[in-house]
């Protein structure tokens, strides 16, 4: 890895070091391996040490890009954004429950899915993503079923024209994948014409892996051995890949989406 240390805790403490040369004025301290306080607010690295892991010819570059990015989107989530600027670019994000454990419950605008995930809900800017408090969301005076309902119309509305690559495997099973690694791809889960799009192709009702932010891969609920090589590519890269969100499989059906992990 270019620059950046592998071992975790190496890894941290070469972050905490970055901001402080860049970011002097702000209060730094470490928590943990991948675990920073900044200005007294949690920042966990893990995401950014897979990313590092994933491309570390570009190591010092992406944690670089990474913190001048969350540096501009936590001053701007700050700032007033008239709703009618902000409607438009208000979409949906599947993340695990897990993001709690660095995050305030009562801060975060979001509604509980399955498989121990939940919706959260960013403002789509040209460079990042900012993501909604539940002190913007009520400065513009909606509730969290409103904010639902807008991310979900914008979702369907921003690749009209989204390409699926389906794939026949040599089991008798078929995927269908979607790749546009805007951001989005794990989140078109929550479109509401899925089932009607790939049903047709997926035999009907049809399992989902969202392993991660940027991946999404529809598959037949049959045969087996075509679902467990895929049950386990999916662990792999759930354990892989920035941005995870959960090794298990969702089922869509045309009542909704439902999930698979036990309670």
């Amino acid at each position: 890895m270019v620059n950046m240390p592998r071992e975790p805790e190496a890894f941290g403490e070469q972050v905490a070091k970055i901001l402080k040369r860049h970011y002097p004025e702000r209060t730094i301290e470490l928590a943990g391996p991948l675990d920073l306080i900044l200005n007294g607010k949690h920042l966990g690295l893990e995401n950014l040490y897979r990313m590092v892991l994933h491309e570390p010819d570009r190591g010092l570059e992406l944690v670089e890009n990474y913190l001048g990015r969350l540096i501009e989107g936590d001053a701007m989530s700050s700032a007033p954004m008239p709703l009618s600027v902000a409607k438009p670019r208000i979409m949906p994000r599947i993340q695990p429950l897990s993001i709690f454990n660095h995050l305030d419950r009562e801060q975060v605008a979001h509604v509980p899915f399955v498989n121990e995930t939940v919706i959260v809900y960013v403002l789509d800017m040209p460079q990042m993503t900012v993501s909604i408090t539940v002190e913007q969301m009520m400065r513009w005076g909606l509730q969290v079923d409103d904010l639902d309902t807008i991310s979900r119309e914008n979702l369907d509305r921003y690749a009209p024209d989204l390409q699926i690559q389906l794939v026949d495997s040599t089991e008798g099973g078929r995927a269908a994948i979607v790749s546009r690694q805007d951001g989005y791809d794990a989140a078109r889960l929550l479109l509401e014409c899925l089932h009607d799009r790939l049903s047709p192709a997926l035999n009907g009702d049809f399992y989902v892996a969202a392993p991660a932010r940027d991946m999404f891969l529809a598959l037949t609920c049959d045969p087996s051995d075509f679902v467990e090589r895929l049950r386990e590519r999916v662990k792999r890269e759930f354990r892989r890949l920035p941005y995870p969100i959960t090794a298990a499989f969702f089922v869509v059906t045309r009542d909704g989406v439902a999930g698979t992990k036990a309670a």
